[in-house]
């Protein structure tokens, strides 16, 4: 047993990718674009300023690709990427979707183009030239764009904001999820502290954003309605109590899980005014259900489904993914057609993406490029021809790392149901509360120039005598601000909070403010 052990790693070790790379600028897109060509292989960069080439790869069968530009210095990463998705489609006999688009929003360039007076025709001619990107695809993003604009030109889009209020229990913990969420049943007894210290954190929100318009809230997870209905209650009756509704235009409650819903649930949520509820199935095969840890039966989505509308929810969204191990496209036509017949108000489509996190791993598919492509853009096409069937339109979209076939999740809506909460997400404008909640910093600098930072972490500064000092502050990126020319030390702002100094310790960055952001 040890032994056929020793020679599965060795094996795997041999069907390593290696990445050369001149320069470092090099690495990222290199790594994302193998990636997507070979998913489930092991993929290593190195970075060697002697190298003959910009971009040097080793395949596991022994070729190497060689990948070059002569263009001017600021097109030679383009172009150095193009050259390689070249070889790699001619070698694999397989376009990607995105082409070597490696971002997760790539409907802001079409709205960059729209915004700039561009033509339909113009933007599809430069997404392939540019990027590789094909052409039922830069369709889909600029139709994306065109609504999402519309959508946009109603709200405040400088003062206004989204509220999201994470919730990370769920009745199990599904294998290829990769959320920072645990089971229920582990955490039963920390829930209520948990919601006790939301419900400071939203206070604290409430009061630093009063002279903002609050857009949307949306309760996800997890698995919100893992909660009793006490602390449902509980909850939303704190954000009603310290949140102004004056500009509010959705609130949105992820019920996602069949087997979190009960009919007093459901009427907390209503009487709370709650607008738009999710409830996700994933997938309308049982065998898949048992297969992803899942314990509950696809009878159970449409008795819940059933109840919702019962209590008198009339915009309901529902989730699937396309992918799910053992599912080939007559599976996703079969979930199609039951949740057709539920009629949603709107269908959100995922491609399977698997991260590090999640216990699934791509060889878990036991599927190669060819066949994940394959049946990945088969249920794709067959989601949108149902959802077109349902008179649902899509009107947001996003990509993930590691997503499987280098597809997308696109969200289907009809006319007067699409989730603004969505399209706000995707423009990075809002304030994030719970366990694993991210938000964006915005900051400029003395030319006027936007930046944005993720807060990593935010603890409260104590002086050894016990003196409270302000707060230290981690974020995914370094911050030099330029009063005092870019140095450690400087001073500047971060979302409105005076930043007093910045310093490195231990490789970290910290940045000590007034008050916490």
């Amino acid at each position: 047993m040890l032994a056929k052990d020793s020679d599965k790693k060795t094996e795997w070790r041999i069907k390593m990718i290696q990445i050369i790379c001149k320069s470092e600028s090099y690495t990222y897109n290199a790594y994302h674009i193998l990636k997507a060509f070979y998913p489930s292989q092991e993929v290593s960069c190195k970075t060697d300023e002697e190298a003959s080439n910009y971009v040097t790869v080793q395949l596991p069968d022994g070729q190497e690709i060689f990948a070059e530009t002569e263009n001017l210095q600021t097109e030679k990463k383009r172009q150095t990427d193009l050259n390689l998705y070249d070889q790699l489609e001619k070698i694999t006999g397989e376009p990607l979707a995105w082409g070597v688009l490696t971002g997760v929003r790539p409907t802001k360039l079409a709205m960059q183009k729209l915004e700039a007076g561009w033509k339909k025709e113009d933007y599809i001619r430069w997404a392939w030239e540019s990027a590789r990107v094909r052409k039922e695809k830069a369709v889909l993003a600029w139709e994306i764009a065109e609504r999402e604009r519309k959508i946009l030109e109603e709200l405040d889009y400088e003062e206004g904001y989204s509220l999201y209020v994470g919730i990370p229990f769920c009745p199990s913990v599904c294998s290829y999820c990769s959320f920072s969420s645990g089971p229920l049943d582990r955490w039963k007894e920390k829930v209520d502290v948990y919601v006790d210290t939301l419900c400071k954190e939203l206070e604290f929100i409430a009061e630093r954003s009063k002279n903002k318009k609050l857009n949307t809230i949306y309760i996800g997870g997890g698995t919100p309605t893992t909660l009793t209905a006490e602390q449902l209650e509980r909850l939303m009756g704190w954000i009603d109590e310290k949140f102004s509704r004056e500009h509010l235009l959705e609130y949105t409650v992820e019920a996602g899980r069949p087997d979190s819903i009960t009919e007093e649930k459901l009427k907390v949520i209503k009487s709370h005014g709650i607008t738009r509820i999710s409830i996700n199935p994933q997938s309308m095969q049982q065998k898949t259900l048992d297969a992803i840890g899942r314990k509950h039966t696809v009878e159970e989505i449409k008795e819940a489904y059933a109840l919702a509308r019962e209590t008198g929810f009339d915009n309901i969204n529902m989730d699937i993914i396309a992918g799910l191990p053992g599912e080939d496209i007559s599976d996703m036509e079969d979930t199609l057609a039951q949740i057709a017949q539920m009629k949603p108000d709107s269908l959100t489509v995922h491609s399977l993406a698997i991260k590090r996190a999640a216990r699934m791993e791509m060889r878990d598919l036991h599927r190669d490029v060819k066949e994940t492509h394959d049946i990945l853009s088969g249920m794709i096409e067959k989601a949108a021809k149902t959802a077109e069937e349902m008179e649902l339109f899509p009107y947001y979209l996003y990509r993930q790392k590691n997503i499987a076939g280098n597809f997308e999740n696109v969200g289907y809506a009809k006319v007067d149901k699409a989730g603004i909460y969505n399209i706000l997400i995707m423009e990075e404008k809002h304030l994030a509360s719970g366990s694993d909640a991210t938000e964006k910093l915005y900051y400029h600098d003395s030319h006027g120039r936007e930046f944005t930072a993720t807060v990593l972490s935010c603890e409260e500064k104590v002086t050894a005598k016990g003196k409270k000092e302000g707060y230290r502050v981690v974020l995914d990126r370094t911050l030099f601000f330029p009063e005092g020319g870019g140095q450690f030390g400087d001073q500047g702002w971060i979302d409105g909070i005076k930043v007093t100094d910045t310093h490195e310790k231990n490789g970290v960055i910290y940045h000590e403010t007034e008050a916490p952001i």
